[in-house]
């Protein structure tokens, strides 16, 4: 599988960066460029260790939404570009080029589609098995520091290889996020803005909130929202023992998180714990369960189907007596229970990475590539895919589709470029 060369050696398309994106990218452009050399490399000794641990170790590998509209709006940066670039390589498309070379998948209730393996080794094993099929040459432990335009290709300095230099015609570039500006340098020394990497997808830390002792407890449905912002997700919660996480808490970190970055991840949120239900509806349940419960005390019987303890918890944090019953609680302590359970506020003071995934928005400006190639406008003859664009998806499976659709786009598009221009080397 891996491959060594001497110095100067030479390829027609070099992809760079070995995970999702990267051997997407190359396996589609060897497919598509069956004279050609396609060569891959990774900087570090190991490939796909994104999808190796993604998902808790089952790779979500993308999500059954099967609309283009609807699709496009899970990214909180490039909603513009993927609506333009996911009619090209959709959903459908993942699931059935997967499919079709024996990787059977599953859609659980909430969308997201996994192998039915249960285990991200499948889909790592099938990438490389057709990367090696379509002949591209792979070099783990290579970290390209500079791509230099040299006389009609492109140059490829390599670090870790004493400064050997590769050549190839075209570059495809799909080195993932990262979190430092610095590691995008040298992508604006070749001309392109670089929108400042900020950590998404991440939980919610409340050091100072008795709440984390709760930790364990889930909702399926709660309203977080960002006070002072119109920033507001819904959705299923999950109580921990440093704050909050959940898919509510994680897409809400992904579409404010420039403006969480600003905070220094300092900020409130409001929780409500009964979803979308209003006051007045909610006040009727509460007077119908006063009605039907009267001797009973309140932490003991829950009028809104909450975890008993968390109920428990807030009538607490409200200033109501548990062991009032309901005969006694008058409108006072109504006005009180209503308000905790749809206005319930907590001092956020920094933030975990979710699992063991990282996600960054920011990268190379969508500006600065043609989006129906993904071709840079800076430098003809190079590409980019995945994460190094300032694309990202929230959770759920929408980042690893943008993966395979850029990958697919910029490999079939730098292929295409090169057939029946050159003789295969």
């Amino acid at each position: 599988m891996l491959h060594h060369f001497t110095q100067n050696s030479f390829a027609e398309i070099a992809v760079v960066g070995g995970g999702a994106a990267g051997f997407f990218a190359a396996i589609h452009a060897a497919a598509h460029l069956p004279k050609g050399k396609v060569v891959l490399f990774e900087k570090t000794s190991k490939l796909l260790s994104k999808v190796k641990i993604s998902g808790g170790g089952r790779c979500n590998l993308t999500h059954a939404c099967f609309s283009v509209q609807e699709m496009s709006k899970n990214y909180p940066r490039g909603e513009k570009i993927m609506k333009k670039l996911l009619p090209r390589f959709m959903t459908n498309d993942t699931i059935e080029w997967f499919e079709s070379r024996g990787v059977l998948l599953k859609t659980e209730a909430d969308g997201r589609v996994f192998p039915i393996s249960d285990n991200s080794q499948t889909i790592v094993d099938l990438l490389i098995k057709e990367a090696q099929h379509n002949g591209v040459k792979i070099f783990t432990s290579h970290q390209v520091t500079e791509i230099i335009p040299e006389n009609g290709l492109f140059k490829l300095q390599l670090s870790s290889t004493g400064q050997v230099c590769f050549y190839a015609r075209k570059v495809i570039v799909a080195t993932g996020g990262n979190s430092k500006l610095e590691s995008f340098q040298w992508l604006a020394r070749l001309g392109h803005c670089i929108e400042p990497p900020v950590p998404s997808l991440f939980t919610f830390n409340m050091p100072q909130e008795n709440i984390t002792q709760l930790q364990g407890i889930s909702l399926a449905k709660a309203i977080v929202k960002i006070i002072g912002t119109d920033f507001i997700q819904c959705g299923p919660l999950l109580i921990t023992h440093w704050g909050m996480s959940g898919p509510a808490v994680l897409k809400l970190s992904a579409w404010a998180a420039r403006w969480i970055a600003e905070k220094n991840y300092h900020f409130s949120v409001l929780v409500r714990w009964v979803g979308d239900a209003d006051e007045a509806s909610l006040r009727q349940q509460l007077a119908q369960h006063q009605f039907l419960n009267k001797q009973k005390q309140l932490g003991n019987s829950n009028p809104v189907q909450l975890p008993a303890r968390l109920w428990e918890f807030l009538l607490c944090k409200a200033g109501i007596q548990p062991t009032k019953t309901w005969q006694q609680a008058g409108k006072g302590d109504f006005n009180k229970i209503v308000n905790i359970l749809r206005n319930d506020v907590y001092q956020v003071s920094g933030k975990t990475t979710y699992k063991e995934e990282f996600v960054t928005c920011g990268g190379v400006s969508v500006e600065d590539i043609y989006h129906q190639d993904l071709q840079s406008k800076k430098l003809p003859g190079l590409y980019f895919a995945g994460e190094v664009l300032d694309i990202d998806g929230i959770t759920g499976g929408f980042n690893f589709q943008a993966a395979w659709t850029t990958g697919y786009i910029a490999g079939t598009s730098a292929a295409r470029s090169l057939n029946g221009q050159y003789e295969g080397f």
